[in-house]
C-alpha cells in the first residue's frame, strides 16, 4: 500500500516501551482454549533445569487466534523465501507437570 494513500484515521499509533522492546525468550508454547478464548503460555525451558516458568501469557479471542495463525503462516512463507526452508527438528517432547494457581472469587 502506498503510504501517500493511507487515511490518517486508519493509522494505529503503537508505543513500545524499552522494557518490552528487549523481548522475552521462549522456546516452548502451550496453547489451551475454551469456546470463547485461546490462552498461549510462552515458556523458557533450560537444559538440565527440571522446572520451567511461564514467561508470558497471552489471552485472545478465537478470531484473533486465527488472525495470528494466518499472520505467522504468511511471515514463515516470506522468511523461507529469503532464507530457505525451516527444518522441523524432532526433539523429544518435554515432560509436563503444570502447576497453576487456584482460582479465587
Amino acid at each position: 500500500m502506498d503510504p501517500k494513500n493511507q487515511n490518517p484515521e486508519n493509522q494505529l499509533n503503537i508505543e513500545l516501551s524499552a522494557e518490552v522492546a528487549d523481548g522475552t525468550y521462549a522456546n516452548l508454547a502451550i496453547i489451551t482454549h475454551s469456546h470463547s478464548e485461546f490462552v498461549v503460555d510462552f515458556i523458557n525451558m533450560m537444559p538440565g533445569v527440571p522446572k520451567a516458568h511461564v514467561k508470558s501469557r497471552i489471552i485472545m479471542t478465537p478470531q484473533h487466534a486465527k488472525r495470528l495463525m494466518k499472520a505467522l503462516q504468511d511471515n514463515i512463507i516470506k522468511f523461507e523465501a529469503n532464507h530457505g526452508e525451516i527444518t522441523d527438528q524432532d526433539a523429544p517432547a518435554p515432560p509436563f507437570n503444570m502447576v497453576t494457581p487456584a482460582g479465587e472469587a
